[in-house]
């Protein structure tokens, strides 16, 4: 395995950027699913429609309309701009292109978690007084955990191997936008550069079956301490 500086930066950078993505979506993952399973209201469909958008277009297509909206001729570039924000061509660009792709699958696992709630337990809790928080922080939560786990691993691996929205928003600058799979691209163009590739492929393996195991290992955790 043979990794160079560049690809140290590449791995350090995806890393914190499928971080920081998944940290950002998970309260609004969870707000999301918490407002689609307990809540009745007009919408509901076109919400869950838009929420899955992202499964079924092309990530170049997620990262066009980014690149148009975050833009200095878009309303939210200029918006940032007022403040003296930048993000086209930038590591934040990443995290949003990520955490846009990503949001569906963790909505949906966390979703998937509430659902097999008990709703006589949420009824029980507010015939005795609760408040729709307290109901929130003492029942939703902690049976839901499982399904934020799943749908932060989920959403972390997914946000690890994004490409096509990230190089079209956060473009492909070594040191700077360069994740692992911008830069396998980078080395796959060029015929005497595969062993470079492979080797990040082999990272990337890694940190996928690591991720995956850990996964594993909470859910049986967590399974174990509700006496499943």
């Amino acid at each position: 395995m043979i990794l160079t500086p560049e690809d140290i930066t590449a791995i350090g950078l995806s890393l914190r950027v499928a971080i920081t993505a998944t940290a950002i979506s998970l309260p609004f993952g969870f707000a999301t699913g918490w407002l689609i399973v307990f809540k009745t209201f007009k919408g509901k469909v076109l919400l869950e429609v838009l929420i899955n958008l992202p499964l079924t277009l092309p990530p170049v297509v997620i990262g066009y309309f980014l690149l148009l909206m975050l833009g200095k001729n878009g309303w939210l570039g200029q918006f940032l701009s007022s403040w003296g924000i930048s993000v086209i061509f930038t590591w934040k660009a990443a995290v949003i292109a990520s955490a846009v792709v990503g949001f569906p699958l963790l909505v949906r696992s966390i979703r998937l978690g509430m659902e097999s709630i008990d709703q006589q337990l949420i009824e029980a809790s507010r015939s005795l007084g609760a408040s729709w928080y307290d109901s929130l922080a003492t029942i939703v939560l902690p049976l839901s955990l499982r399904g934020i786990f799943a749908g932060s691993s989920l959403m972390f691996a997914r946000s690890l191997g994004e490409f096509g929205a990230t190089i079209i928003v956060a473009g492909n600058i070594p040191g700077v936008t360069q994740t692992i799979p911008l830069a396998i691209y980078d080395y796959a163009s060029s015929p005497s550069s595969s062993t470079m590739a492979l080797s990040l492929c082999l990272v990337s393996v890694v940190i996928s079956v690591v991720v995956l195991f850990l996964h594993e290992m909470l859910g049986k955790q967590l399974d174990r301490s509700r006496g499943l």
